[in-house]
């Protein structure tokens, strides 16, 4: 393929092979994570349940907190190492970057087991601390392995993060928690939860380390058309200042933005009590299935937006996003329109005293809906090099969740937390699209998005509905429905597939 065909498509293929690698592992990361949430549901008490995942909650925030920014720096600036030929920096580079990170997370995993009493107080149980502390223990390690697949992704190795991250963890996680149910000792569930994270450091270092010994030293590579002096002198030497003036603010955003994802069920646990943060839980965990299918399509198109932005080729930054809005869509449109329909249904998968959960579920599926339509202009944002911009972003969205939840949820519990989580998210979605307008103007609204949601709208949100109006309600009527919708959705994407760009090979 010549440059300039290279150019004009931004990249798709390369994206989209990477992107499939990413959607199988997070397919079964997605049904593995959903028995997981399932199991604990099914075998516990909704107040241990609600403490397990209050407690995990603020587990993911003190990771991101402790992570320092360091997994998007090293892919921002390992993309632009590989692009210029100075792939022999990045060991340099993971020194630079894990160092700090190690070191802090050691200090907030201490923190966190010293002071696991107090925050425990807050939870309520007298168990909470012993959960806190079992957490703590097993924080580095998240911080390890999210850096260690980061840095992967930006050598466009897709495999390992399936593997490890959307396979083997949650594998592991649930062989653990099945064990716990056998034994009874529900103090163990925190064990169960975090343990898996050491050997997932051990693999995605190990894994890293066979990809930058591969990758050799440093190659003349062509200059790309349009590189800015800036991102050549990147390129060659990327100093601490360099990568933490760019982490650090992420780090802060990254922070904010897992405080609005796992914040509700702290919050929920706080004003309305550990049922209720239960029940939030269990109706969210749809939301979380759908963005294993987000984060499939975002690793892959990660590195490649960073060396699209790098040689200004705004025209591939535009042809990406676009086509991978419409992917966005096609995957994860079918999920929340399923949910949003047969929300009663799917709420009694997790047991009979979470169907108060439909009307949470509704809401954040219409939510997650125009999420998805909105596209990745938080994730162009950030690989602009504008991580200040990021972080006031996922601020304000942090924000407007707390703010919503302390109006909210005392009077109405659960439903008021996903109002607030909704809020949110469109935020933070909207936001980037209005700041970039001035750099690479991207529309939401094109060809290929339209033919997605046309397609889906029709097999997942007509049919579903005819099928509910003609046989009523049930597990019966959604598994007919979301059979037939599955397998015209899928006729449908090769119909179209010319349209939606689903093209592997050339």
């Amino acid at each position: 393929m010549r440059t300039s065909e290279r150019r004009s498509d931004g990249g798709l293929r390369r994206v989209l092979r990477g992107g499939v690698v990413n959607m199988a592992g997070a397919v079964v990361g997605a049904a593995l994570n959903l028995a997981l949430i399932v199991a604990i549901t099914r075998a516990f008490s909704q107040e241990t349940a609600g403490l397990l995942f209050s407690a995990t909650s603020v587990f993911l925030i003190m990771a991101a907190v402790a992570g320092l920014g360091a997994p998007d720096g090293l892919v921002y600036f390992i993309a632009r190492m590989r692009l210029f030929g100075r792939a022999g920096g990045v060991p340099a580079l993971l020194r630079t970057a894990m160092g700090p990170a190690v070191v802090l997370s050691l200090v907030v995993a201490l923190l966190l087991f010293v002071f696991a009493r107090p925050l425990a107080q807050a939870l309520g149980p007298e168990e909470a601390a012993a959960y806190l502390r079992l957490l703590a223990v097993f924080l580095p390690f998240a911080v390890l392995t999210d850096s260690a697949l980061a840095a992967t992704r930006a050598h466009h190795d897709m495999v390992t993060t399936a593997l490890v991250d959307k396979v083997g963890r949650p594998s592991a996680q649930l062989v653990l928690v099945g064990l716990i149910v056998l034994s009874g000792s529900a103090g163990l569930l925190a064990l169960a939860w975090a343990g898996p994270y050491l050997p997932a450091a051990v693999l995605a270092w190990f894994w890293l380390g066979r990809i930058v010994h591969r990758a050799g030293p440093d190659r003349t590579a062509p200059d790309p058309d349009g590189a800015s002096d800036r991102a050549r002198t990147q390129a060659e030497r990327v100093t601490p200042a360099a990568f933490w003036s760019f982490a650090l603010p992420r780090a802060l955003g990254g922070v904010a933005q897992m405080g609005v994802q796992r914040g509700g069920v702290v919050m929920v646990a706080l004003l309305s009590g550990l049922t209720g943060a239960a029940i939030f839980t269990a109706a969210t965990r749809i939301m979380v299935v759908g963005q294993f299918g987000t984060q499939a399509v975002l690793n892959a198109a990660q590195p490649r937006f960073a060396e699209l932005l790098a040689s200004r080729d705004h025209t591939g930054v535009r042809s990406l996003y676009q086509a991978g809005t419409a992917w966005l869509v096609c995957l994860t449109w079918p999920l929340y329109l399923s949910a949003l329909v047969f929300a009663p249904e799917v709420m009694r998968l997790f047991g009979a005293e979470y169907d108060t959960g439909a009307t949470v579920l509704v809401i954040v599926c219409a939510g997650q809906l125009a999420a998805s339509v909105l596209g990745m202009g938080d994730l162009v944002l950030t690989m602009t090099g504008r991580t200040g911009l990021n972080l006031l972003n996922n601020l304000l969205s942090l924000l407007v969740n707390v703010g919503v939840c302390v109006l909210l949820v005392p009077s109405h519990g659960a439903p008021g937390a996903a109002v607030a989580l909704v809020s949110a998210v469109l935020l933070r979605k909207v936001l980037p699209l209005w700041q970039l307008r001035t750099t690479v103007a991207l529309h939401p609204v094109s060809g290929p998005v339209s033919v997605a949601v046309g397609g889906t709208l029709v097999w997942f949100g007509v049919l579903p509905l005819l099928a509910e109006a003609g046989l009523g309600g049930g597990l019966p009527t959604l598994v007919l429905a979301v059979g037939v919708g599955a397998l015209g959705h899928l006729a449908s994407l090769w119909w179209a597939r010319d349209h939606l760009e689903l093209h592997l090979r050339k």
